[in-house]
This record gives C-alpha cells, sequence and structure tokens, in this order.
C-alpha cells in the first residue's frame, strides 16, 4: 500500500500535536508516559518529535488518557489550525 504524501500543514500539525502532548507529560519520563498509555517510548518519542505525524486514532486516546487530556481539546486544537490555515489561504 501507497501512502499519499503529507501536506506541509499535515506536517506542522503533526509538530504542534507532538508540542502539546511533550507540554502536558512536564516533568514525567518519556518512558513513564509510554508505559502508562500503552505504546513503547520510540513511538511517544517520533510522535513528540512530529516524525510520525499521524498517528492511530487508539494511540492518541491512550496518550490523551494517560496525560489527562480530553479528545475535545486535542480536536478543539486541531480545529483551531484548520480555521487558522483556511484564514490564511483565502
Amino acid at each position: 500500500m501507497v501512502r499519499t504524501p503529507l501536506t506541509p500543514w499535515e506536517r506542522e500539525r503533526g509538530e504542534r500535536f507532538g508540542a502539546l502532548l511533550r507540554e502536558a507529560r512536564g516533568g514525567r519520563s518519556m518512558v513513564e508516559v509510554a508505559a502508562a498509555a500503552g505504546v513503547s517510548a520510540e513511538t511517544l518519542r517520533k510522535i513528540e518529535t512530529g516524525r510520525a505525524p499521524t498517528p492511530a486514532f487508539f494511540t492518541v486516546a491512550a496518550l490523551a488518557g494517560a496525560l489527562g487530556l480530553s479528545l475535545d481539546v486535542l480536536v478543539a486544537a486541531c480545529a483551531q489550525d484548520a480555521e487558522e490555515r483556511d484564514a490564511l489561504s483565502a
């Protein structure tokens, strides 16, 4: 299966998502949060650094739960980015 290349906006959204996770993680170690979410520390590292800009929904949900983030908050952050992008391209 061939994946379509990500747009620059999708890559930027992934970087912003990673930054949000890093901020929410605070002083907790990457290993601790990854274990609580049931994902590998390498997966979390890739998401936080933007190297995995489109993680699977269940990975996002697990990380949100481990970090005490609401999925609504994450959706709102992504929607805000979309609104900004649309405003800039208009």
